[in-house]
């Protein structure tokens, strides 16, 4: 089939790639280069990139234009898939496809509508997440599903969810793409009254918090990702907590930093203590937690949020 792709992040790249191995993918639409990284500089989406190492055609796309619109319907797609694209479809693209517009949504709708389902699963404690492939309408991610499958996402950081949603969402996309040619798909409508919406992250949002318990401040860690980092202040500088553990058995006072007698770093909060495992200092690179540790010269120093 002549398939028009639409995504942007990390995510929407290996389901490009399998559409690229079964399909005949004519065209990428994808959200412009944007300042990204350490050195803020003008970067292309990974979408943009994958896309042109497969030799794939780009229209980059910060709204959907009466142009962008045309520009699609010049590619004569039979259909188009969609994963984190990061724009809302208005009705006149959705109907240019004579087999319409599949969605990659990761999340077992209608659980997580919206653009953070991953982070949101994770924030909320879920034992599971999972990928839908969905129809899509003008509504945010409210079309039937065709096809479902189910992850483990407790206690696993976003970068390993993702990666697996990613891989088993192409697989599946391929699947309902073949029952879509032969015109054997089976649609389920969502249950509305099982909805719910998993909102973008804010700026912030992710920052460590000591009023907070230790699972849910480790949520936060697994959740985090270098656009929404999970923070806390010590000692008046700002610490990234990139991995993390439970401490069980250690007690620790709510809103203090402390250092074991085994050299583990030790962040009190209000339920139970959580022990930093990967830390990033302001202006360093990654490193060893009880290694950044051993550089405090007080045994105590104060935690807050940033």
């Amino acid at each position: 089939m002549r398939v028009v792709f639409m995504g942007t992040p990390a995510f929407a790249v290996p389901v490009l790639r399998l559409l690229a191995r079964c399909h005949e993918v004519v065209g990428v639409l994808t959200r412009p280069d944007a300042v990204r990284g350490r050195g803020r500089r003008l970067m292309p989406s990974p979408v943009k990139e994958a896309a042109a190492e497969l030799g794939v055609a780009v229209i980059d796309c910060a709204r959907i234009t009466p142009e962008i619109v045309a520009g699609v319907a010049a590619l004569s797609p039979d259909v188009a898939c969609v994963a984190a694209f990061g724009c809302l479809l208005p009705k006149g693209l959705l109907d240019v496809p004579r087999l319409g517009c599949l969605n990659v949504h990761a999340s077992l709708l209608p659980r997580w509508r919206g653009a953070a389902p991953i982070e949101r699963a994770i924030l909320a404690g879920d034992r599971e997440t999972g990928v839908s492939i969905m129809a899509m309408e003008e509504g945010l991610d409210t079309g039937p599903f065709a096809w479902q499958a189910s992850v483990p996402c407790a206690g696993r950081p976003l970068v390993e969810v993702e990666r697996d949603l990613a891989y088993t969402g192409g697989y599946g996309l391929l699947d309902v793409l073949e029952l879509l040619e032969d015109d054997e798909v089976v649609w389920t409508a969502q249950d509305e009254a099982l909805a719910t919406y998993a909102k973008r992250i804010e700026k912030g949002e992710l920052d460590l918090d000591p009023a907070r318990s230790s699972e849910e401040n480790l949520r936060h860690v697994l959740a985090a990702d270098d656009a929404h980092p999970a923070r806390a202040l010590v000692a008046g500088r700002l610490l990234r907590v990139r991995s993390a553990r439970l401490a069980d058995g250690v007690g620790a006072t709510p809103g203090e930093l402390s250092r074991s007698r085994d050299g583990s770093v030790v962040l009190g909060c209000a339920e139970g203590s959580l022990e930093l495992v990967e830390v990033t200092p302001t202006g360093k690179k990654p490193m060893d937690a009880r290694s950044w540790g051993r550089g405090l010269r007080e045994a105590r120093l104060a935690w807050e949020r940033p």
